[in-house]
This record gives structure tokens, sequence and C-alpha cells, in this order.
């Protein structure tokens, strides 16, 4: 089977999580996928990210004529003439890894079957934090992916709920595959070298920080973590301690005002993007991993950091704690200082230990993809 898989959305090292997801699928199914051929649709400007996915031998790069940065260019190209494209390359089947899903010929007639990843329903949850025209683009994608898609794939039962009650049309063909999480697996030299350049580039120093991976989106609820460090700065507590941030995407420049109006830019470093391996370096060398975030469809980056060993403080909000399987230490109020405290104080207690998530691992989710294009197909 000849499987298309659109990445003209990905804008990288910008969209965040849901590249990372994609990226990890594509090296599962060249490493453990030996019945399919995958065929990457991706812009011009973007293809030499993907040409390491060449070494597998049933992955293939189709390079297409637009550019992925061009946001409106792209999608009006995409809906005009992917699906054409696929259907002149006799691709069987086309996984498009994000809600935006292209115009398409119906698959009952004919057709390519589509599967439509739908990651969490964020812009109908917090629409004061988007546009109307984005709002409205994204309602409809939404509506769209799960009316036209053969299946549409999703990657927590919370995720699940909420499409199904807000599209109950979907409840027949929607599933839930965890998203595809992995972290490296360096020698400890390798770490060791990798954090000492990043002790060079910020100035920290090991389990001297506490860590967190999120984009700047308000509903990521960094503020309370600035918030944290104000007070700590104030009170005096873990004066030694610096907040380190890998932010990518959202509303940087707020982010930085808050910083400086809490007078805490002595004790907050934003990485911006890292690469996987500094950024598992810095879950490894935490004291504390904490990721407030208030709404997550999956929300990765508290089940890598525990995969890396770190302590994990988070939320209950949304699948947080589904997909974390009750493993981390969880605060009820999200943007509750003291709760926050005491979380962090009862974290510190525990044990530093590497959370096996055998459910997570990545040719498990290969074989359930597998057997989903079997299916649909």
């Amino acid at each position: 089977m000849l499987i298309g898989i659109d990445l003209l959305w990905v804008r990288p090292k910008i969209v965040g999580g849901t590249e990372s997801v994609i990226r990890n699928l594509i090296n599962g199914f060249g490493l453990y996928d030996k019945n399919n051929k995958y065929m990457l649709f991706v812009g011009r400007d973007t293809k030499d990210t993907f040409e390491e996915y060449t070494r597998f031998d049933n992955v293939e790069i189709k390079v297409c004529q637009t550019d992925s940065l061009k946001r409106i260019k792209r999608i009006a190209w995409e809906n005009s003439n992917l699906d054409k494209l696929a259907r002149s390359l006799n691709v069987d089947l086309m996984l498009i890894p994000v809600y935006s899903k292209p115009n398409s010929k119906d698959y009952h007639k004919g057709g390519i079957p589509y599967i439509t990843v739908i990651h969490d329903l964020q812009a109908l949850h917090y629409p004061e934090y988007f546009s109307k025209a984005k709002i409205i683009f994204a309602k409809r994608s939404w509506k769209k992916a799960c009316k036209e898609s053969a299946m549409v794939v999703t990657g927590s039962l919370y995720c699940k709920k909420d499409i199904e009650e807000n599209y109950p049309f979907v409840k027949d063909h929607i599933e839930v595959i965890y998203d595809a999480t992995v972290v490296g697996h360096n020698t400890s030299l390798d770490n060791k070298k990798i954090f000492e350049e990043l002790n060079d580039k910020y100035g920290i120093k090991e389990k001297e920080y506490f860590y967190t991976v999120s984009s700047m989106m308000p509903h990521k609820n960094l503020d309370t973590l600035l918030k944290l460090m104000k007070s700590y700065k104030e009170s005096g507590e873990h004066d030694n301690i610096k907040l380190i941030v890998s932010g990518v995407g959202g509303h940087k420049d707020d982010f930085d005002i808050k910083v400086k109006e809490y007078n805490i830019e002595d004790r907050v470093i934003d990485t911006g993007f890292v690469s996987n391996e500094e950024r598992d370096a810095l879950y490894e060398n935490c004291e504390l991993f904490l990721f407030p975030s208030e709404f997550e469809g999956f929300g990765l980056p508290p089940v890598e950091a525990m995969m890396k060993g770190a302590r994990v403080v988070t939320t209950k909000s949304s699948c947080i704690e589904e997909v974390t399987l009750g493993k981390a230490t969880y605060v009820e109020s999200t943007r509750d200082i003291n709760e926050w405290k005491e979380a962090i104080n009862k974290a510190l207690e525990r044990q530093e230990e590497i959370v096996e998530f055998p459910q997570y691992e990545l040719k498990e989710l290969i074989e359930q993809y597998m057997e989903l294009f079997r299916r649909v197909n």
C-alpha cells in the first residue's frame, strides 16, 4: 500500500508538538513498517528538513509546487491540487496529521480514503485567544474532517469525547491512538557534553532549575509559573533555582513583559526552540519539570520528562492526568500559587526515577496505525 502523508502544514520549529509527533511517526513508519510505502508531500521551502527520512527504503519525498511558510497560498494550493496529485501518483490512502483535511474526491465514489488527526478543539474552548478568521477556519475544518474522513484519529479519550460531543456524526469513525512519544538514548558522555554546552550558553547548573516545555499561548498558563518565581524571589525560597522555559509560538511579547514586570529577569531563561537532544538533557538535569497547562489534546512534555527520569508537577486539566497515568504530582487549582508551592515541596520529596510508558512506545503505535490503514483501505 502506498500511503501519502501531507506535510505541507509543517513550519519547522514553529508549530511545536504537532511537528514532533509526525516526525516521530515518520521515523516509526521507516523503522517498523515493512509492508507499506510512504510518500511525503512537502513544500518547496521545507523539503530539506525532510530529506533525512529518505534513508528509509520505504519513504520517498514529493515536492509540491507551493511554499509551506506562505500559509494562505499553501492552503489554497493544498485544497485545489493535493488530492489530484495524490491520485495521479496512485496513492492508496492519505494521512493528514492535522485537522485541516484538503478537498478531495469522495472515497465512496472512487476517491482516496483519508485519515485525519484532530489533536484538540482548542479554538472552540478558548476563542478569546484566536482571531475570528482562525475560529471560523478551525470550526469549518473540524466539521469537514469529521464528515469527509474515512477515519478521524485523536490522541486521548478526553479529546475523543470532546470531538464526539461537538460533532456527534463522527462517533462511528473516530479512534484514539496516543501521540508518538520518543526520547533519545544518548550515552552519559553525550548527555554530559550537551549539558555542558547548555551551561556555557545559559549559565545553568544541574538541579538548579525548574524546567518547562510549552508554547506561549495563554491557556498554557505560564504566567502562573512566573508568579511562582516572583513569589520565591520575594520570600527567599529556592533562591538558587531558575526557571528554564523552552517556548515556541504564541504570545512571546506578553511573556517578556510579565518577566520584566515581575522583576524576575535574573530568574527566568527562555531558550526558544531547542533540539530533541538539548531538551532531553534539560529534562534529565532539572530539579523538577513543571507543566501548568489548562488544556491539552495529549500533552507530550510531562510524559517525555518522566521518561527521562524527571519529577513532574502538573495539572489535572483536560487529558493531562489521563496521559500521565496518574504518575505525576498534581495541582487541582491551576492558578493557585500556594497549591503549586505545596505540590512542588511534595514532588521534591519523591525519588527520581525513569517512568515507563509501554503504551506510548513507537513500535506499538506504528502497529496500531498499520492495523488502521488495513481497515480503512
